[in-house]
């Protein structure tokens, strides 16, 4: 792939009390799209809080591109409900991961190399950090949806460089 920079190898963790879409609760799955990828995790039935445990991989040529993460209801007999949406940006895990690069090796595992506040521009409901851990720089997050009564999916990104790509 032409201009690749790496890979994001997103883990979508959980839900947190997701909206209930039939009757009693909902069936959801996360769609994550980024650029003209579309992946999807697998759906967990019968729950608003569910455990996925999902690990997707993105290819990364463009890292201005927002990531876009839509939480669905499955249903059988009907279109699938929307659940919420959400999205972020990868630009500052970016230049944290440059930084590390800067720095050389030596870090102690557990350093946090940057901390990001919530805010109006972003998706995020709490304070997530980008961590050093053991040999690798991870972002846990936990996004807020948007355009539903509630609910909240813990995701943590990690970068994969690879072989023969333009890096970052």
């Amino acid at each position: 792939m032409e201009n690749l920079m790496g890979l994001l190898r997103i883990h979508v963790k959980r839900g947190v009390n997701l909206a209930i879409r039939d009757l009693s609760s909902s069936d959801p799955y996360v769609v994550v799209h980024f650029g003209k990828q579309k992946l999807k995790t697998r759906v967990v039935k019968h729950s608003v809080n569910p455990e996925w445990n999902d690990l997707l991989t993105l290819s990364v040529t463009d890292p201005n591109l927002p990531v876009k993460l839509t939480v669905y209801d499955y249903d059988v007999f009907s279109p699938d409900d929307k659940m919420g949406e959400a999205e972020f940006h990868i630009g500052p895990y970016i230049e944290a991961i440059k930084f590390c690069h800067q720095l050389g090796p030596g870090l102690p595992s557990g350093t946090i190399i940057r901390k990001i506040e919530p805010s109006r521009k972003n998706c995020l409901s709490e304070e997530s950090h980008i961590v050093w851990n053991q040999g690798k720089i991870v972002q846990n997050m936990f996004l807020r949806l948007q355009h539903v009564e509630c609910g909240e999916v813990e995701i943590q990104l990690e970068w994969v460089n690879v072989t023969g790509a333009r890096g970052i």
